[in-house]
């Protein structure tokens, strides 16, 4: 038996994968875990009490906006990495997108706000405790994408850990506004894009053992 007919008999009962299986294995994997975040929202951190009112406000959109599209930058990066060859990833560029727009909301603010006043927009009233709480509702949305990845075949593991971190902090700050009372875009910007990258890089970090094999 030569080299050819070996792959043909080794190949000859594989059954075709669907073309959206890993789109598909991804999506269950979040929505797992974005339910367990949202309950933790909902009967630990709690529903920000002005909800109602809320939805109808520039800034809560503008936070949804913001990381609603990290999120299907980051989950498209995730399910690229994994695949054992993922291609072209230049697409990522479109990440700069949103942090551009809010970035120019930002500076919009800052012009249109007396300078005496810039920090405290800057901090809001829960600078400290804001990355972190993204962090953790990061958490099992996280462990639902490590799920994922058992049936899948990344060879890249430290950067498809990042990629799975990042889509797990930016689906986690998408929950987190329905606490966050926060109104500012600079401090949208920076603190929750701080829990995202803190989330992103524990990936990183935790990819190549726990993503390998």
């Amino acid at each position: 038996m030569n080299t050819d007919q070996l792959i043909d008999s080794l190949a000859g009962d594989v059954a075709p994968v669907s073309r959206h299986s890993v789109g598909r294995r991804l999506a269950l994997g979040v929505a797992a875990g974005a339910v367990i975040s949202l309950l933790v929202t909902a009967f630990v951190i709690g529903v920000r009490p002005d909800i109602g009112t809320a939805v109808f406000q520039f800034s809560f959109w503008m936070k949804w906006g913001y990381t609603a599209s990290i999120s299907v930058a980051a989950i498209y990066a995730t399910a690229r990495l994994a695949r054992p060859d993922p291609g072209n990833l230049r697409r990522l560029w479109l990440l700069a997108l949103p942090i551009g727009l809010l970035l120019l909301v930002g500076i919009d603010e800052l012009v249109r706000t007396p300078p005496g006043e810039w920090l405290a927009m800057w901090l809001g009233h829960s600078w400290k405790r804001c990355p972190w709480l993204v962090l953790i509702l990061s958490a099992p949305i996280f462990i639902g994408l490590l799920w994922s990845f058992r049936r899948l075949a990344p060879t890249r593991l430290r950067a498809a850990g990042a990629a799975a971190g990042l889509a797990a902090g930016a689906f986690a700050a998408t929950v987190y506004c329905l606490h966050c009372g926060e109104v500012s875009a600079i401090f949208v910007l920076t603190w929750y894009s701080l829990g995202i990258l803190l989330a992103a890089s524990i990936g990183a970090l935790i990819g190549p053992r726990l993503l390998r094999w």
